[in-house]
């Protein structure tokens, strides 16, 4: 994916308070949102005429718009507002996971995209029960790709991640640096051990906390906040990101 080149003001979609986010090939004053997602939003979300929603180009560029016109299954956007760019996240993060069964794969790459990972490379491994070979790794990654656009959606993203067709472990292809999952490795670097000896991790519901309860927790000895990405995350996908971060840290007693 090249990013596209202009002037626009940075910013990340994600801020603007907008009821949904869409993607669309041109940002036009005018966007007729139908098929799939017209479908989602206007028949499953029930977006409504005057309600905001935010479209993005997929490279990063996006803009606020206001839906003038719903109809069965398609919205039309108006434009209300000037081209944004989301600013792409450095250094880049590229994750490698080998095949499993059923519907894991899909789950992988929808909470992978809500962390904000720019390529995403399912492989073979030589302890893969699951084989996509010829068509069915052809079907399995346009299944794949559809899932992280939605993922992408539900989380306000404007850049799309690279999702690649499988490979054997040969065939994992990258410009920087390596590093292997392995749970005999060292931990990294240690966060600060915590107050009366226990982590407390609180994620609240959609919507996140209110104010009185930020408050409360905030003000207790050695409290912290902790973000996992620009990005809005399903309550789940924060619980399990923020939870890993924490385990990696943790010794045997």
């Amino acid at each position: 994916m090249d990013p596209a080149s202009g002037p626009e003001p940075i910013a990340f979609a994600s801020t603007s308070g907008a009821a949904a986010h869409v993607f669309a090939p041109e940002l036009a004053d005018a966007v007729l949102v139908d098929g799939e997602d017209g479908h989602h939003l206007q028949r499953v979300r029930r977006i409504r005429v005057g309600e905001r929603v935010t479209a993005s180009d997929g490279f990063g560029r996006w803009r606020p718009y206001e839906v003038s016109k719903s109809d069965r299954g398609s919205l039309v956007l108006r434009v209300a507002g000037p081209l944004s760019r989301e600013p792409s996240l450095t250094p880049g993060l590229a994750v490698a996971f080998a095949l499993s069964k059923g519907t894991k794969p899909e789950h992988v790459v929808s909470d992978l995209t809500t962390l904000g990972v720019d390529r995403i490379l399912p492989f073979r491994s030589a302890r893969s029960v699951v084989r996509w070979e010829g068509d069915r790794a052809r079907s399995a990654t346009a299944r794949l790709r559809r899932v992280a656009r939605e993922a992408a959606m539900q989380c306000r993203r404007s850049w799309l991640p690279q999702v690649d067709e499988p490979v054997g472990v040969a065939g994992l292809a990258t410009a920087g640096t390596v590093v292997v999952g392995d749970p005999a490795a060292p931990t990294p670097a240690a966060v600060p051990l915590p107050v009366g000896g226990e982590w407390l991790v609180v994620v609240g519901a959609e919507g996140g906390l209110d104010a009185a309860e930020l408050a409360d927790l905030t003000s207790r000895p050695g409290a912290t906040t902790m973000a996992v990405g620009p990005h809005v995350l399903r309550t789940e996908t924060a619980a399990v990101a923020l939870a890993a971060v924490f385990a990696a840290q943790r010794t045997a007693a």
